[in-house]
């Protein structure tokens, strides 16, 4: 029996895999296995070597916040040729699991072509987003937080120089603007976007933080913005 580790795709287990795409640019892949679904849609070239990886909060979602964040992005991306994967967790909450899913994610697309990742999560998906960004190592060429917690960042030390964006309202009702502060401190570096006015879904600043994450995203991989 080897003892070769295995990767974090293997380690899920599949049972089965399913795809279909649902329009020209956009497929719905689904991972069936013994611990939940790992649901995910991915925009733009299967192949593309720049993959953007998202994530939602503690009860999951595949929209993100600031009103369909997520999807907006993988549209545009896609014409640019970079490729969005927007995860859905197996198991919303237990973080260790939501890590696993996006490095599921990453593996996955990796044995499509791609090769660097920008992360994005949103609430306790921040957490998701710079753990995963830490797993994936010279790999990850960025990290976005929207309204993240602090929980879970401890190790955001390690992501090293990986570029690191914190993007939180300044009136969200759930966790304070000062959480990204904490995580900027975790992580001795990283840029704080305030957002005025903005609660914790972020919708009151949804068309400056779509205009940002078109330019900065792609800065991350050398390209212009999309």
């Amino acid at each position: 029996m080897s003892d070769a580790p295995r990767s974090p795709l293997a380690l899920l287990q599949a049972l089965a895999v399913e795809e279909s795409e649902i329009t020209d640019g956009l497929h719905h892949v689904e991972i069936y296995t013994m611990r939940g679904l790992l649901t995910m849609l991915w925009h733009g070239p299967r192949d593309a070597p720049d993959v953007v990886l998202t994530c939602g909060g503690a009860m999951g979602s595949l929209l993100g916040p600031a009103g369909g964040l997520y999807h907006d992005l993988g549209v545009a991306f896609a014409a640019a040729g970079i490729g969005t994967v927007r995860v859905g967790y197996r198991a919303p909450g237990d973080l260790a699991r939501c890590v696993h899913d996006l490095a599921a994610a990453a593996d996955f697309a990796g044995r499509a072509g791609a090769r660097r990742f920008v992360t994005v999560g949103h609430s306790f998906g921040g957490a998701v987003a710079v753990q995963a960004g830490v797993v994936l190592g010279a790999h990850c060429r960025g990290v976005v937080t929207l309204a993240t917690q602090s929980a879970g960042c401890e190790q955001a030390a390690e992501l090293g120089d990986t570029p690191l964006l914190l993007v939180h309202g300044t009136h969200d009702e759930l966790l304070p603007p000062e959480t990204s502060g904490v995580v900027q401190m975790l992580a001795g570096h990283g840029e704080v976007m305030l957002c005025a006015g903005a609660g914790h879904l972020l919708t009151e600043a949804a068309a400056d933080i779509r205009a940002r994450l078109r330019a900065w995203i792609p800065a991350r991989f050398g390209r212009t913005a999309a």
